[in-house]
């Protein structure tokens, strides 16, 4: 369908576009931004005044909960908030069950995503048989079938001696590692960050040495192997510190933060709101502070949702019992505006923290505006105020941290491959 988009604020990060203009759409391509393609009639017309079109956001970290949890949540489910977010394509971790560690199973996962016509499904292969940590996937075969890189989620490899031969195996083949850097000794047991408000409340702590260490051995093995290493939900300033050197010696690294940790930190835990039981904990306000530093200066490459919905009975148990994650496909959008209205930082920069920079990571095509690429697009109403309530979630799950919180922006169109998918 031919769709004339008119007179919306459009910003395109890669392309450094930022004017109010149209956008014309022909057989699912962007055909033209500004000057009306030959030809061209639109069969479908959208009024963008006072909106801003941008391209459709890229989430790093967003579990769909299939195949095996359906009690949490659905592709159905999923899906339907990924586009109410302007999500248009998205990464999922391997911690499904079962696990993400045989092609068919990366293969039907894909093949149920594409059929909905939806948000765009790249799957992250699990690094190691059943996320055990003892023996290496076939990872060429799970390439073959889609994945777009190899991790363990949320669960760390408890032997470096597997680690140095993933990273091996992937340098030799070009694929990337997506790595938490958690160890699991010193984190065993943690269900909050070793400070104030665990002491307070007598929470098990997870210090900040075990990123840190984690992420020494992930650093030094990166440097003798040459792999390809993505981190994944940096947490602490010692973390993004070290980050930055590593960058700094020329190793292949990038990194995210989830939109969580921008915004929060232990203090939010208050007397014990088991929506800010995550992984990794909030930590301190000095640590959050580097993560939005970090972001600024570009150590830190992109923001994702981290989206892990879980269901309300694994939520209203005691905080140290109660199951960790937090929905946040709808909430990436306005998160990252309010980050940006606070650091007062230019729309397209912060933009691009959802879109270009999440494409790059990810390899694939998308996250920009470029005439005769795909037609995924947000649409977003900028001045439209709206406070987060559990009913109006898309999500199957209904838990964040930030319920009851009025936030700014809201999508009012996603398309998918020039197909309104999404009306607000």
């Amino acid at each position: 369908m031919n769709i004339a988009i008119r007179n919306g604020r459009v910003i395109d990060p890669k392309n450094s576009f930022d004017r109010v203009t149209d956008i014309y759409i022909q057989s699912g391509k962007i055909a033209s931004l500004g000057a009306v393609p030959p030809g061209f009639e639109a069969r479908r017309e959208i009024n963008a005044q006072g909106l801003i079109v941008c391209p459709g956001l890229v989430d790093l970290s967003a579990r769909l909960r299939e195949p095996g949890l359906e009690y949490k949540a659905t592709l159905e489910s999923e899906m339907g908030a990924a586009v109410a977010g302007g999500v248009t394509s998205l990464a999922c971790p391997p911690d499904t069950d079962p696990v993400l560690d045989e092609p068919g199973l990366v293969e039907m996962l894909k093949y149920r995503a594409r059929s909905r016509n939806q948000t765009r499904v790249y799957p992250i292969g699990a690094l190691t048989r059943g996320l055990r940590g003892e023996w290496l996937t076939e990872m060429a075969e799970l390439h073959s079938a889609g994945c777009v890189a190899f991790g363990q989620s949320d669960r760390p490899l408890p032997n470096n001696r597997v680690l140095m031969q993933a990273m091996q195996y992937a340098s030799t083949f070009g694929f990337c590692l997506w790595l938490r850097p958690q160890d699991v000794n010193l984190a065993d047991g943690g269900v909050a960050h070793d400070g104030e408000v665990a002491t307070r409340l007598g929470l098990a702590p997870i210090p900040v040495c075990a990123e840190t260490v984690a992420l020494s051995h992930i650093i030094l093995m990166a440097k003798e192997t040459g792999a390809r290493v993505h981190l994944c939900r940096i947490s602490s300033a010692e973390g993004v510190t070290m980050t930055r050197a590593a960058r700094k010696q020329g190793l292949s690294i990038t990194c995210d933060v989830a939109a969580n940790h921008v915004h929060l930190s232990e203090m939010d835990i208050g007397f014990f709101d088991s929506n800010c039981h995550l992984v990794p904990p909030l930590r301190s306000l000095g640590d959050r502070d580097a993560l939005r530093a970090g972001l600024l200066d570009g150590t830190i490459d992109a923001i994702c949702s981290d989206h892990a919905p879980v269901d309300e009975d694994a939520k209203l148990l005691p905080f140290a019992e109660a199951e960790a994650g937090a929905t946040g496909l709808e909430l990436l959008l306005p998160l990252t505006l309010k980050w940006a209205a606070e650091t007062k930082l230019p729309l397209v920069v912060a933009l691009s923290k959802i879109t270009r920079e999440p494409a790059r990571i990810l390899g694939v095509e998308a996250g920009h505006l470029t005439p005769g690429g795909n037609a995924d697009l947000c649409i977003f109403d900028p001045d439209h105020y709206w406070t987060i309530e559990a009913p109006t979630l898309k999500s199957q799950g209904k838990n964040t941290p930030f319920l009851g919180w009025e936030l700014q922006g809201k999508v009012k169109y996603t398309l998918i491959n020039g197909n309104v998918v999404y009306v607000d």
